[in-house]
């Protein structure tokens, strides 16, 4: 470990994802500067990088499932919970999944939206991995949490590639987690 805490290791891996993250101006809308990823999904040394980096996770948090948030944490975590010899539990915009589901609403900047997860996708004896691309405000992350624990599941942690700090969605996520960690692999 370095003097600042970051490991050479830790910032070889970043390094290595940023350098293949893009930056897109006005995206989706002025002002904003949208993390495009897809330059890393389309490398195939650095995504696997990254699929091992989160499959380590699950196996060093003990996780059983990985949870992935719609889209792009389906992307990001069915290979890491394959890659870990977990099953993978998708987590959907509301309406999206058949059978039965438990919903969760979530407060937006503008309004509330809903996420659901079968019903019987996780369950007691289940510690689960939560895995998406980015943590920002914490409201689609904080849903996933009471879904898993509603169905009596046990959260292992939430890991992403990618946190944006000034939006507080650590904090936000601090009591979901009792004691279950928040690993972000880059905080910007």
């Amino acid at each position: 470990m370095s003097a600042t805490g970051v490991g050479t290791a830790d910032r070889e891996l970043r390094d290595l994802l940023l350098s293949h993250i893009h930056d897109v101006p006005d995206y989706p809308k002025p002002g904003v500067v949208f993390k495009d990823i897809t330059p890393l999904l389309a490398d195939a040394t650095a995504f696997g990088v990254l699929t091992d980096t989160f499959a380590g996770m699950c196996e060093r948090l003990g996780a059983t499932k990985v949870v992935g948030l719609e889209a792009r944490g389906f992307i990001l975590g069915a290979p890491a919970a394959v890659r870990a010899g977990l099953g993978f539990v998708p987590v959907r915009k509301a309406g999206k999944l058949p059978g039965a589901t438990l919903a969760q609403a979530y407060e937006l900047e503008y309004g509330t939206a809903e996420i659901e997860m079968h019903a019987d996708a996780v369950g007691p004896g289940d510690r689960v991995l939560v895995i998406d691309d980015v943590l920002a405000t914490g409201g689609t992350a904080e849903a996933a949490l009471q879904l898993i624990r509603r169905a009596g599941a046990e959260v292992a942690g939430v890991a992403v590639l990618m946190e944006l700090g000034f939006l507080a969605g650590r904090e936000r996520l601090a009591e979901g987690l009792d004691r279950a960690p928040l690993e972000a692999l880059i905080t910007l």
